[in-house]
């Protein structure tokens, strides 16, 4: 429980900040520093710390990257990720490049959620905002999954003034198809490449291009949902998701910490404050000491953050190094 009585129930995990792909609100042009092998926590350290967060209430974990799944070894960690004790939610966010050769590696380990980034369904785009030709073996992996009986499968799409915000449409008439939570994020400038701010489309924008198809029927939140403001569109199968970190931020009802794949604990996304958990682990800290670092995170968790404020600070972290 942070000092704001939120209760900090969600770990978000980061096993690595490499990636195959370089999303252009993501990773820089030309090259950027990478961590090294030492530098990225390894998977008993990472289990360790999930293990302490799982005995003081953590109960929801997603892993991400960069990209996850690029990891070697990346699913026989989630099946041990997914024995231990106290983890009632465990999820992946992923490309969606290598999902279809590792679908069923990732349903043995005993994930049934996954998110997939795609900010377009036209091939040509996606190459424009990945610098990667990849589409088709994204959308093979979706469709494996889907095949495969995961459930939700959501598909998380960054809109951008005048790159992607003209498929809004197109992209929310997938919920009419298939059982698909499509869920629109606001653009959050993080990091030094990240895109111009005439780029940002609010969250009223999007809002208003949803309309366009429909009236959107709100569903109720459960306890361990995330930020998404839930609705349907009347006889589909699928979702929309709505998040606005922007123009209406969530934190009154932020449950997350991070850990990066550096071993840092962020207590907030838009904020570049955090706690070393590696280097106390690597000197021969206890559990309870450990534990420790966990409420520390959670006394130094803001009220809100302060990136839409008038003066602020850009962050310096780049968001596949923290896995947002």
């Amino acid at each position: 429980m942070d000092r704001y009585h939120r209760h900090l129930n969600y770990l978000r995990v980061s096993i690595t900040d490499r990636c195959n792909l370089r999303c252009l609100y993501c990773i820089p042009d030309g090259i950027f520093p990478m961590l090294s092998h030492e530098e990225i926590l390894t998977y008993e350290e990472i289990l360790r710390i999930v293990k302490t967060g799982s005995k003081m209430g953590i109960s929801k974990v997603r892993i991400t990257g960069g990209e996850p799944l690029v990891r070697k070894g990346a699913c026989d960690f989630l099946s041990r990720l997914s024995k231990i004790k106290g983890l009632l939610d465990i999820s992946l966010t992923t490309n969606g490049v290598l999902l279809e050769k590792n679908i069923e590696q990732i349903k043995a380990a005993g994930i049934h959620r996954i998110n997939v980034s795609l900010d377009t369904l036209q091939p040509k785009k996606y190459k424009q905002i990945t610098r990667m030709n990849m589409f088709k073996r994204v959308w093979d992996g979706i469709m494996a999954a889907h095949a495969a009986g995961f459930s939700p499968i959501k598909l998380n799409v960054v809109v951008m003034k005048g790159i992607n915000d003209d498929e809004i449409e197109d992209l929310a008439r997938l919920t009419f198809t298939y059982p698909f939570h499509v869920r629109f994020i606001e653009y959050m400038p993080i990091g030094p490449e990240s895109i111009e701010s005439g780029r940002i489309l609010s969250g009223e924008g999007i809002l208003k291009r949803l309309s366009v198809l429909g009236e959107l029927l709100p569903i109720e939140n459960i306890r361990t949902d995330g930020p998404a403001r839930r609705y349907r569109y009347k006889g589909a199968p699928g979702e929309i998701g709505l998040i606005f970190a922007m123009s209406n931020p969530f934190c009154s009802a932020c449950n997350r910490l991070r850990l990066t794949a550096s071993g840092q604990i962020r207590p907030c996304l838009l904020s570049d404050e955090q706690i070393d958990l590696k280097g106390p682990m690597r000197n021969g800290c206890t559990d309870e000491e450990l534990a420790g670092l966990f409420i520390e995170a959670a006394r130094t968790k803001k009220r809100r953050h302060h990136l839409g404020d008038k003066n602020a600070h850009r962050l310096n972290g780049r968001m596949s190094a923290i896995g947002g």
